[in-house]
């Protein structure tokens, strides 16, 4: 498979997709953030003092995709249709984000996905790195995507 990413010289460049076909996209990026269970069950009770952490980081979430293309330089910018941030835990010690990304267009949104997760999982961090600084996020991942001319793409065994 070649890189599209690279001109004749072998130097960056914004990959043209004039020539694509318009379809419906959407990609599913996952990330967790492992913590004291302290800290889980204080933002579940919404007793983090800088406020409500899920409601923030949802934003910051929503936010972070609407502006992927001005932190990744190569990614277009996208009039996306849709963005969804959920959350999970498994009771003790790990915050689980996954976001879906949505778009009728010429390239995909898994870029949007995974920086919606990522900036939420740093939000995260920032709102309770008070409590505890040693928190983990990661792994980030692509966990599916729909669309285009390569196809849909599920992770395996996830």
């Amino acid at each position: 498979m070649d890189l599209t990413h690279f001109n004749d010289q072998g130097r960056a460049r914004m990959v043209d997709v004039s020539d694509k076909e318009v379809t419906a996209r959407i990609a599913v990026a996952r990330t967790s953030v492992t913590m004291a269970e302290e800290t889980l069950q204080r933002i579940k009770a919404g007793k983090i003092g800088k406020g409500d952490v899920l409601a923030v980081a949802q934003v910051a979430g929503i936010m972070a995709a609407k502006n992927t293309s001005n932190w990744i330089p190569m990614c277009h910018p996208l009039p996306l249709t849709g963005v969804n941030l959920v959350f999970g835990d498994n009771g003790k010690n790990e915050l689980y984000i996954e976001g879906t990304v949505k778009t009728t267009g010429k390239t995909g949104v898994e870029m949007e996905a995974l920086t919606a997760v990522s900036a939420a999982a740093l939000t995260v961090y920032d709102m309770c790195k008070a409590l505890q600084k040693d928190m983990i996020i990661g792994p980030t991942y692509l966990a599916s995507k729909s669309g285009g001319k390569n196809g849909d793409y599920t992770v395996n065994g996830v």
